[in-house]
C-alpha cells in the first residue's frame, strides 16, 4: 500500500559553505531514505531551504560590509550547487525570504495569537550604550553559566549544547567589541506560551516511545517537563515582520518561523506544480508519516517547539474542523561527526567543507564514508585515513572490483552478453536468494532509520557474492566448461544487479553506472535540477527533484539471460597513500571559496 511520507529537513544558515558536518548530522541520512521510499513507490515530499534571516547572516555581513540579502543570496547560490553536486534529491529546496513563507509564517502568528498561544510581556536584555540599541543573542559572547566555557553564545552554548539565558551569561560583551560591556533593559516581546502545551506534548512523546532513538526521546522528554515561554520576537532589522501595526519594526525570531518553513515550502511545492492544495495530501493526511532530519543541536525545537506551534494552530487553510496539521511521525535526529578527534570549528578552519572535498573526490565515495560513520547514536569521527581505508578496501574493492571483474569477463568472454546457460545449482539459488533477501533485511533497517547498520548489511552481501565467486572460479573453469562458468558468471550478474538495488540509496551515481553496464536504459532515480522562477517580480532559484524519468523500483532483479551488456568503466578511482597527509594538512588553513562546477 502507498504511504504518504513527509520528510523535514535542517534549513542551513546561509552565512557560509556547507561541510561534512552538516552532510552526517542531516542532508545525507534524509537523502538515503528519501530515496528508498522512493523505490518502495511511496509519495514522497522532501523540502528544506537556506534560513535567511537571523543574527548569523546579519554578522557575515557586517563582517564583509555587504547587506544580509547578498550574503544569503551568494550562500544559497553555492547550497544549491553543492547539493545538486553530491545528490540530496529534495522535492524542494527553496529559503525562507520568499512572499509564500513570509506570509504563512504571519499566518502563523496571527493564528496563535488568535488562539490565545502568545503573550506581550516585558523582557530583560542584553544593551549595548555604545550602539544604542539591544542586542540579539548572536551579538552577544560570554562565559556559560552551566559548563564554564567562555565563548558561549548569546543563544547557546556549542561546548555543553544548552540553550542559553542571554542575562545569565557571565561577563557578556559585544562579538563586534570585547569591551562593550553591556547591560540589562527592560523592553516588550511577544512569547509563546509554551507551558499551556506540556500535557499534550507528553501524550505525543509517550505515543512515540519505541521508535525514536532513545537519545532523542529522553532530551526532549525532560525538556518538556520544565517548559517556559519563550520569546518569538527580537531587536533586529533583519527577518520577517510582526504583522502587527503597533509593534514598531521588531522581527520574529528566527528559530520561530524557520521550523514553519517544513509547512511554507510544501505549499510552495505545490503551488509550482500547479496543484495549490496537493501539500494537504502529507499536513492534513492522518496517514501520513512525516519526519524530520535534523542535527542534534536543533532537537527541542523539532521535539517540543515546532510540535507546540502545530498544535496552536491547529488548522491552517482548511474549512474541515475534523482535521487537524499533522505531527512528525519520527525525529531521527544524529550526533555531531568530528573531524580527526576534534570539533568542527570554523574560526580555527577546522573543517572539510563539501565544495573543496568534491572538487577531489567522487560524490559516492564520500557519501559511502560518511554513510558507514553516521553519527546515529553518538559523536562520530571523520578521520582520512578512515576515507583512505573504507574507500579502497570496502568500496572499491568489495563492490567497485565485483561489478568490474564480472561484467568484464561476460562482456569479454560471452560476447558482450549475459551468459545463456542451462538449470542453475543449488548453490546458485543459494545465493541469490540470499542476496534477494537483502530487500528485506536491508530495507528493514531503512525504515527504522538505522542507515549505517543497513549499508553494513548490504556490503555483507557483496562479500558474499565475491566469497561465493572465490569458490566457483569461473576465469579458471571458462577453459574447461564455458557453460558451467557461464552459469556462475549469470548467477553473480543476478547478484549485482539485485545489489545495484540494494545500494542505490546510498550511491546513487555508480548505482546509474552499473543499471547502464548491465544493459538497461533509464534512470533509477529521477532528474536533480535547478529552476529559477518568479515570485512577485523576485526571481528565486531552487532545488528540486524531478520524478519523471525515474524508472528504478525496489524490486528482485529481472535480468534475462542474452541480455545486451555495456562496456564496463571503473567504477571508483583508488586513493593513493599519499591523500591521508594532503588532507590532514589542509584542516586548520584559511578556506578559499571557490566556484562550484556541476
Amino acid at each position: 500500500m502507498t504511504k504518504n511520507i513527509h520528510i523535514s529537513v535542517a534549513w542551513p544558515y546561509a552565512n557560509g559553505d556547507l561541510h561534512v558536518g552538516h552532510l552526517a548530522g542531516a542532508y545525507l541520512p534524509a537523502d538515503i531514505f528519501a530515496r528508498y521510499q522512493r523505490l518502495k513507490g511511496n509519495k514522497v515530499l522532501m523540502v528544506s531551504g537556506s534560513d535567511s534571516h537571523g543574527t548569523p547572516i546579519v554578522v557575515e555581513a557586517n563582517k564583509r560590509g555587504i547587506t544580509p540579502r547578498e550574503v544569503f543570496e551568494h550562500y544559497h547560490e553555492r547550497f544549491l550547487l553543492t547539493q545538486q553536486k553530491i545528490g540530496i534529491s529534495y522535492d524542494l529546496f527553496t529559503h525562507t525570504d520568499t512572499e509564500n513563507h513570509r506570509k504563512i509564517a504571519q499566518d502563523f502568528f496571527l493564528k496563535l495569537l488568535e488562539k490565545g498561544h502568545l503573550k506581550k510581556e516585558t523582557q530583560e536584555l542584553l544593551y549595548s550604550e555604545k550602539e544604542e540599541r539591544f542586542l540579539p543573542d548572536r551579538f552577544v559572547e560570554g562565559t556559560c553559566y552551566i559548563c564554564g566555557y567562555e565563548s558561549a553564545r548569546g543563544d547557546q552554548c556549542d561546548n555543553c549544547g544548552n540553550l542559553m539565558e542571554t542575562t545569565k551569561l557571565i561577563n557578556p560583551h559585544s562579538i563586534s567589541d570585547p569591551s562593550d560591556k553591556l547591560v540589562v533593559r527592560s523592553t516588550e516581546h511577544y512569547f509563546l506560551d509554551l507551558p499551556q502545551f506540556i500535557d499534550q506534548l507528553t501524550a505525543y512523546l509517550d505515543s512515540h516511545e519505541g521508535h525514536w532513538r532513545p537519545q532523542v526521546m529522553n532530551f526532549s522528554k525532560n525538556f518538556a517537563k520544565d517548559l517556559k515561554a519563550r520569546p518569538i520576537t527580537r531587536d533586529i532589522d533583519w527577518g520577517i515582520d510582526v504583522p502587527l501595526d503597533d509593534f514598531g519594526d521588531k522581527k520574529m525570531y528566527v528559530w520561530f518561523e524557520a521550523v514553519m518553513g517544513y509547512f511554507t515550502a510544501s505549499v510552495e511545492w505545490a503551488k509550482n506544480n500547479g496543484q495549490p492544495d496537493a501539500w494537504k495530501d502529507w499536513w492534513y493526511n492522518p496517514e501520513n508519516q512525516g519526519y524530520c532530519f535534523i542535527g542534534k543541536d536543533n532537537i527541542p525545537f523539532h521535539t517540543v517547539i515546532w510540535q507546540s506551534e502545530l498544535m496552536g494552530v491547529e488548522r491552517l487553510y482548511e474549512d474541515d474542523e475534523s482535521k487537524s496539521l499533522q505531527l512528525p511521525y519520527d525525529v531521527p535526529a544524529n550526533e555531531f561527526m568530528n573531524i580527526e578527534g576534534k570539533q568542527f570549528s570554523k574560526s580555527r578552519n577546522w573543517a572539510i567543507w563539501l565544495p573543496d572535498i568534491l572538487e577531489r573526490f567522487q560524490p559516492d565515495a564520500v557519501r559511502y564514508y560518511v554513510a558507514r560513520t553516521l553519527p546515529e547514536t553518538a559523536d562520530s569521527d571523520f578521520t582520512w585515513d578512515g576515507f583512505y581505508t573504507r574507500v579502497n578496501n570496502e568500496l572499491l574493492a568489495a563492490w567497485g572490483n565485483l561489478v568490474n571483474r564480472v561484467v568484464g569477463f561476460a562482456y569479454k568472454r560471452y560476447d558482450g552478453i549475459v551468459p545463456v546457460t542451462d538449470e542453475l545449482t543449488i548453490v546458485d539459488n543459494t545465493l541469490i536468494e540470499r542476496i534477494e533477501s537483502g530487500f528485506e533485511t536491508v530495507g528493514s533497517l531503512l525504515e527504522q532509520v538505522k542507515l549505517r547498520e543497513a549499508l553494513t548489511e548490504a556490503m555483507a552481501l557483496a562479500r558474499e557474492v565475491n566469497g561465493y565467486l572465490d569458490e566457483r572460479a569461473p576465469w579458471k573453469t571458462y577453459k574447461e566448461d564455458k557453460n558451467d562458468a557461464g552459469r556462475s558468471i549469470y548467477t553473480a550478474l543476478r547478484a549485482i544487479d539485485n545489489l545495484k538495488i540494494i545500494l542505490s540509496p546510498f550511491l546513487p551515481f555508480s548505482s546509474q553506472q552499473v543499471h547502464e553496464m548491465l544493459g538497461y536504459d533509464g534512470q533509477l532515480f529521477g532528474d536533480l535540477k535547478i529552476e529559477e522562477y518568479t515570485e512577485d517580480e523576485r526571481k528565486h532559484k531552487a532545488l528540486i527533484y524531478d520524478p519523471a524519468k525515474q524508472t528504478g523500483t525496489w524490486e528482485k532483479s529481472n535480468l534475462q539471460q542474452g541480455q545486451k551488456l555495456r562496456e564496463p568503466q571503473p567504477l571508483y578511482t583508488k586513493l593513493e597513500p599519499e591523500v591521508v597527509d594532503e588532507e590532514q594538512g589542509r584542516l586548520g588553513a584559511p578556506y578559499e571559496e571557490k566556484p562550484i562546477e556541476v
